[in-house]
């Protein structure tokens, strides 16, 4: 595992955007796993303006999202999918049909999970981006997955959905299912990148990269793949003992 700290939120950010370029630029048939959520927003913006002003392009990428909520409405602005299309997909040249999640609108939600797990191994994702929340849950794994788990419904912990309430309106609930990969569908990929930012991730990313490995830190699976890298604002190094300083960035 390799651990980066950034000089800033920013950088560690454009440090993310770089490795993805580099993935999109060197892979014949690009599969690339996306994340969510506030930590990824930095990114996608990033990769959006490279596109704008220097040619990135994303044609012939194939994407697959990690998660998806239950129970929201088709189109709704907090589904991870309209989340990924508002912020990168609308604005970049994927070809028609290459983002792809979750269906979780549909009738039967075990085939779905089932049919979902098949194409994301069969895609053999080459880079996987990833968050972690404050609990040390990776995609909506929580404390306790299985470390051999694969795409499946879960019941999200009071933590997580405390954490994800800022993201819907007062007196709104945030939606207390998901379909999520699992972890054995996670470490399928060929190269995991997670980035972390803030003091408030610090304990969550010290448990998981120097901690034990143990179910009740899903991101401590991280540490069993052989290609992993972990970039970090100093905020969220805080906690480690051992990081690697990044310089020029």
């Amino acid at each position: 595992m390799r651990v980066v700290v950034a000089k800033s939120a920013s950088a560690a950010a454009s440090m993310v955007a770089d490795l993805v370029e580099g993935f999109i630029g060197t892979s014949p048939s690009p599969a690339l796993g996306l994340a969510t959520g506030e930590t990824m927003e930095p990114v996608f913006a990033e990769l959006v303006r490279r596109h704008r002003e220097q040619a990135l392009s994303f044609a012939g990428v194939r994407a697959y999202l990690l998660d998806e909520y239950l129970g929201l409405d088709r189109g709704d602005r907090r589904a991870y999918r309209t989340v990924v299309d508002r912020l990168l997909a609308g604005h970049v040249d994927f070809e028609a049909g290459a983002v792809r999640g979750p269906n979780p609108h549909a009738t039967d939600l075990d085939a779905e999970c089932a049919r979902y797990e098949r194409a994301v191994r069969e895609a053999s994702i080459g880079l996987q981006l990833l968050g972690i929340g404050s609990n040390g849950h990776i995609a909506f794994n929580e404390p306790g997955s299985p470390l051999d788990s694969t795409t499946r419904v879960v019941t999200l912990s009071e933590a997580t959905r405390t954490d994800n309430a800022r993201f819907f309106g007062s007196g709104q609930p945030v939606p207390a299912e998901a379909i999520t990969q699992g972890l054995a569908t996670i470490a399928a990929a060929g190269e995991l990148l997670l980035l972390a930012c803030g003091r408030h991730k610090a304990g969550a990313v010290a448990r998981a990269v120097e901690g034990p490995v143990t179910t009740e830190v899903p991101a401590s699976a991280l540490q069993l793949h052989p290609k992993v890298t972990v970039v970090l604002d100093p905020p969220a190094s805080t906690g480690l003992t051992r990081p690697e300083r990044a310089t020029g960035s």
